[in-house]
């Protein structure tokens, strides 16, 4: 009997090229996962489902995925489930880069608000639709969504940010209460990690950068494959079967600090 706590269920990562989807995808396939690499990048999106394969012996694949466009969304579940019969495991991560910069809400842009919309609210949503009916059937289901402290801290600079992750953590608890009674849960990571945009921020902003992870009560941010992925193995597991609707901090703390760093958005 096999000691792998995911061995044979299908999971569908979206932004699992890179950063925390890449950590997930690599965290799940070590404890057996099939894994549906969702990403938009064609070079990481291959390469991650390569390594899946070689490192964990697992089934995996990479489809090109444009998180902000419905059919894509929905394509990549009906993918899965062509090859594998089901979805067990439905993991919202992706994330689309700054289309605005750093805005007072007065003057952030009608299409970086748009744009935020449809990444962080629609596209998610529209793949929890689409792999509903398959947990439903099968009377058990996994969806985690990846949120945002800069939206429970109202960071400075990211409404457009800020609104769309919290709409998304406000449609998991509704999920979550909707959809118990058919073995579903739906929950929430907030993580404080180095990812892909912390990385970015680093570069445009380097004391900064510093000083806000200095800030963090543990004196680093998280490491996606060893200190966020192991809370979204937990919530893919049995071991989570009664916990839904729930938001957890996968910070080192930074939640408890708010929002250390404020931007001059002076005119």
């Amino acid at each position: 009997m096999s000691d792998k706590r995911l061995l044979d269920r299908v999971a569908v990562i979206t932004g699992a090229g890179d950063g925390i989807g890449r950590g997930i995808a690599r965290r799940f396939a070590q404890e057996g996962a099939r894994v549906v690499i969702a990403e938009i990048n064609e070079e990481t999106g291959p390469t991650v489902a390569q390594e899946l394969q070689d490192d964990f012996g697992v089934e995996a694949f990479f489809l090109h995925t444009d998180a902000t466009k419905e059919e894509d969304n929905r394509r990549m579940v009906q993918e899965a489930v062509a090859r594998w019969g089901t979805v067990d495991i439905l993991v919202n991560n992706a994330w689309g880069g700054d289309q605005a910069g750093l805005q007072r809400v007065d003057k952030m842009p009608d299409d970086a608000m748009d744009h935020a919309w449809h990444m962080n609210v629609m596209g998610p949503l529209w793949a929890m639709k689409e792999s509903f009916p398959h947990m439903r059937a099968q009377g058990k289901g996994r969806i985690i969504n990846i949120c945002s402290l800069n939206g429970v801290n109202a960071h400075m600079g990211s409404v457009h940010y800020n609104s769309t992750k919290e709409a998304l953590r406000s449609i998991t608890r509704t999920a979550a209460r909707e959809w118990a009674s058919f073995g579903i849960t739906a929950n929430v990571i907030c993580p404080g990690a180095k990812t892909t945009a912390f990385r970015m921020f680093e570069q445009m902003a380097p004391q900064v950068a510093a000083e806000s992870e200095a800030a963090n009560p543990m004196g680093h941010l998280g490491d996606p494959e060893t200190e966020i992925a192991p809370v979204a193995f937990f919530l893919a597991s049995d071991d989570s079967s009664y916990i839904t609707g729930n938001t957890l901090f996968a910070d080192g703390g930074s939640h408890i600090n708010g929002a250390v760093w404020v931007p001059d958005l002076s005119d």
